[in-house]
């Protein structure tokens, strides 16, 4: 019971313990997408590396909110020690249509690769509940944080700079 109460009041905060979000905890679900923009992430490009998993879709505006910390991460981090892999998962018909998705990534300046995950399967493997999340695994690919929302840059930065240092 103590761990439910404890697991409710940090969904409050919009951090979640890796343990309560779902299923998968690896790389693997979002490593096995078949569609990708701006490249593909792989095993190869993402092992021994801290990465951030942004699961969100390109007309919300919470999602737009977090861009701006996943860019400045994503330029003041080597990319030896950190990679950035979005799963784009729709909202509207609208953000269905891979054009719009890549217009849409381009005009905010998105450039790592991103699944798109039209059909929830990333989203659903992760158990993900909301637009954004970010999913931080460490450099073993083991998910060690969950920040569903907005307005976490500072305990995104340093859970990236804890577990770069690990």
């Amino acid at each position: 019971m103590k761990s439910l109460i404890i697991a409710a009041a940090l969904l409050g905060l919009g951090v979640v313990p890796a343990a309560a979000i779902g299923p998968a905890t690896s790389l693997a679900p979002v490593l096995g997408a078949h569609d990708w923009i701006n490249g593909r992430a792989t095993a190869a490009e993402t092992g021994g590396k801290v990465v951030i998993v942004d699961i969100f879709t390109f007309d919300c505006i919470n999602c737009k909110h977090v861009t701006p910390e996943l860019q400045k991460l994503h330029a003041s981090v080597p990319p030896s020690e950190l990679a950035i892999v979005g799963v784009h998962a729709p909202e509207t018909p609208y953000e269905r249509e891979r054009p719009n998705v890549v217009a849409e990534l381009a005009r905010q300046g998105v450039v790592w690769p991103v699944a798109v995950d039209n059909s929830f399967a990333i989203w659903n493997a992760y158990g993900t509940t909301a637009w954004p999340t970010q999913l931080i695994f460490d450099k073993h690919g083991k998910l060690r944080k969950t920040v569903v929302g907005e307005g976490y840059d500072s305990d995104i930065e340093s859970t990236v700079k804890a577990l770069i240092a690990e």
